[in-house]
């Protein structure tokens, strides 16, 4: 499909943008937002617009410190630039009030300012980013939680497009996080239940919302072809992501135990994906921990499985479930998560638990009934295809970026004490 035919006409063909991320998407930095925001743009630049990529140095989004070089590098299609992460936050007084609002679900006022002004930021980018910003249509910044995101929105409110990823946790209510919400000039969501949980959070006016999300490539997928490379024959299930307790690995790890001795089930668990999982010698017999795998790989593993599982309850896309049922294999996700109980409804695709007598009697279910496993991943791949296919959200993007662009700015007066940029 040609550009001009994403276009209507009295529609703009061209646009200038610069996508802002707190790290880049690659072999060396795994995560959905940053994906996203990468793969948003490299369509756009591929599409003829006017595209730059501005982000930091850091890989790791535990420490931030800076390990890559500052400078320009080309990726594909994007021109992406490096910014080194300010060395002047404090990182263990941001880590603190983390916790805190962990705990707790809020934080003083005098708080959240040292949480917003100690989270990750980049004066170079700021600054390189002020003497461009008169020529740009539009700032495209992401996720919600990083200062980067914030202090982009606040700086240029007449011009920020954020892409939230928003979840529903108590972040999202801190004072810095609601200006953003108040100030921006539009927000692209990833689902629909996203969309609606920042018109609940922040009275978000509609005119300035739309549903983008990001789209996925068919692909080929083996699942035999995994089986044999790390000689698993018993039948499994499979989570790819981050391995964190916010997204839900523990609670995964302890209902596959509760199942196993329950039922003797001879199911084993695959993870793959970044982050820690602790095991025991006893575990390593049936819990198959892979680490991050090639793209490849990752698809014939999910294409392998009895399953799909995602425990979290903290998701605005899934982009993992998306894909597994691309690779044909039916889902069963944390009911807590709107977004994913969402996807499997609309459908048909997969289950949702809301406790572990659900999960086992669902599980068991699926497990027992082949054809209906079939079925289900048929229909989530149809979904994907249908909604999630590139050309339908280059569509919605252009869309939405017309309808911000005919707004007036949203600007919200800056509040005595919060960070300049």
């Amino acid at each position: 499909m040609g550009c001009g035919s994403l276009v209507p006409e009295g529609m703009r063909s061209t646009w200038k943008l610069a996508f802002v991320a707190p790290r880049f998407a690659d072999d060396r930095a795994v995560g959905g937002a940053e994906t996203l925001l990468r793969r948003l743009a490299e369509r756009m630049a591929a599409r003829g617009h006017e595209v730059s990529f501005l982000t930091t140095c850091a890989v790791d989004h535990r420490t931030w410190k800076n390990e890559r070089r500052p400078g320009a590098e080309s990726h594909g299609s994007l021109r992406v630039q490096f910014f080194p992460v300010d060395a002047s936050r404090d990182a263990e007084a941001f880590i603190r009030l983390q916790e805190k609002v962990g705990r707790q679900g809020t934080l003083e006022p005098s708080e959240e300012i040292s949480w917003y002004r100690n989270n990750v930021h980049s004066t170079a980018l700021y600054r390189h980013l002020s003497t461009r910003a008169a020529d740009l249509d539009f700032i495209i910044a992401g996720p919600y939680l990083f200062g980067l995101s914030m202090a982009v929105a606040q700086a240029h409110p007449e011009k920020a497009v954020v892409v939230p990823c928003l979840h529903d946790e108590p972040f999202a209510r801190l004072g810095p996080v609601r200006r953003m919400f108040k100030s921006c000039r539009g927000f692209l969501f990833n689902s629909v239940p996203e969309m609606k949980l920042a018109q609940r959070l922040y009275g978000t006016n509609p005119e300035r919302c739309a549903v983008v999300g990001m789209g996925l490539e068919p692909f080929d997928s083996d699942g035999d072809r995994f089986r044999r490379r790390h000689g698993l024959w018993s039948p499994y299930v499979i989570y790819s992501g981050r391995r964190e307790p916010l997204k839900g690995t523990p609670l995964l790890i302890e209902y596959m135990k509760a199942l196993r001795k329950r039922h003797r089930a001879p199911v084993h668990l695959v993870l793959t994906g970044s982050g820690e999982v602790p095991l025991s010698v006893a575990d390593r017999k049936w819990i198959h921990d892979l680490g991050v795998l090639p793209e490849q790989e990752k698809y014939d593993a999910m294409a392998g499985a009895l399953l799909f599982c995602h425990p979290s309850s903290l998701e605005s896309l899934g982009i993992v479930v998306l894909e597994s049922w691309l690779a044909l294999t039916p889902v069963l996700v944390n009911a807590r998560s709107e977004v994913l109980r969402d996807h499997c409804q609309r459908s048909g695709g997969g289950l949702w638990f809301g406790n572990y007598p659900e999960f086992e009697e669902e599980f068991l279910y699926l497990m027992q009934q082949e054809e209906l496993r079939r079925r289900m991943a048929r229909q989530g791949r149809q979904y994907v295809l249908r909604e999630y296919s590139w050309p339908q959200v280059e569509k919605r993007l252009m869309a939405a970026l017309e309808a911000f662009s005919r707004l007036p700015p949203a600007a919200l007066p800056r509040r005595a004490g919060d960070e300049q940029v």
